[in-house]
């Protein structure tokens, strides 16, 4: 009797444990799909909170003008230009001005962009425009709606200005020239990330970097603005390639913690992209 008795006493203790292990689960599962995803840009006093989609875009076309040495008033009248026309979203359709237009600047096939698969091509239709934009006599001086409105030719032409202030605050993140200014608040990463897919979408916007993969992590020794350019780039794309940890310059972003950025006490060393673990 009484090892019958020990026997339902430890497994009424065992089932109140594994109970509480799947309380536990269950409460951290539903914490996770509460937690609102965007991505913010802060410059000073001025914050501007984009989703991550519009981040990543943004970070694509501002990587872009870093690897053409452009200056980073080019991606701002980029990004102001992509936020008008398409919300910064690769979209698929036109309007009623431009029934062929396709892509993040909405460019036509029509009017000489390129075919309906080029313009629908983010890092095509982003080198397409820049390619038109340093043709304009003094782009980097011109008011940003005056230079758009030079490579689009919109039916609203005052349209752009009013993106300005949220272009010009992810251009300096994105290009490196503001530390510290990219946050992006994510849920936990629900596949595994790949080192290499994250050197390959690295290359298609930035070029050739001296990057290398250690485990799960990229490793790129880079300084200075470029580094900072390539680490917050990691941090706007960090949903997409399930990255979970960036390093650069003694600072550090945890998707975990979503506690931004956060001083680590180092000074030197390589900008490390880390991604997630496979699921156990």
């Amino acid at each position: 009797m009484r090892r019958l008795r020990r026997t339902i006493i430890l497994s009424l203790a065992l089932a109140l444990v594994a109970g509480a292990i799947v309380t536990v689960v269950t409460v951290l599962q539903r914490s996770e799909t509460l937690v609102t995803e965007r991505c913010v840009a802060v410059v000073g006093s001025d914050s501007y909170e984009l989703a991550t989609d519009q981040a990543a875009n943004a970070a694509l076309i501002t990587a872009i003008s870093v690897q053409r040495g452009l200056p980073p008033r080019a991606a701002t009248i980029a990004v102001a230009t992509a936020m008008q026309e398409s919300k910064l979203r690769n979209i698929g359709h036109g309007d009623e001005v431009g029934p062929d237009s396709r892509g993040l600047f909405q460019q036509r096939p029509s009017q000489g962009w390129g075919t309906e698969a080029q313009v629908s091509d983010p890092v095509y239709a982003t080198n397409a425009f820049y390619d038109h934009l340093v043709k304009v006599p003094g782009y980097e001086t011109m008011a940003i709606t005056d230079a758009a409105q030079a490579v689009q030719h919109s039916a609203y032409p005052e349209a752009y200005a009013q993106h300005e202030p949220m272009a010009r605050a992810y251009a300096s993140a994105l290009t490196g020239n503001s530390q510290r200014a990219l946050d992006c608040t994510l849920r936990q990463a629900d596949t595994a990330g790949d080192p290499n897919a994250v050197m390959d979408a690295m290359t298609a916007v930035f070029g050739s970097l001296p990057a290398d993969t250690q485990g799960r992590a990229v490793e790129l020794n880079l300084t200075g603005t470029q580094a900072w350019a390539v680490a917050q780039w990691a941090v706007a794309n960090a949903k997409a390639l399930s990255i979970t940890e960036v390093d650069v310059a003694g600072s550090k972003w945890n998707r975990q913690d979503r506690n931004g950025w956060q001083e680590t006490g180092g000074t030197s060393g390589p900008v490390t992209i880390t991604v997630s673990a496979p699921k156990t």
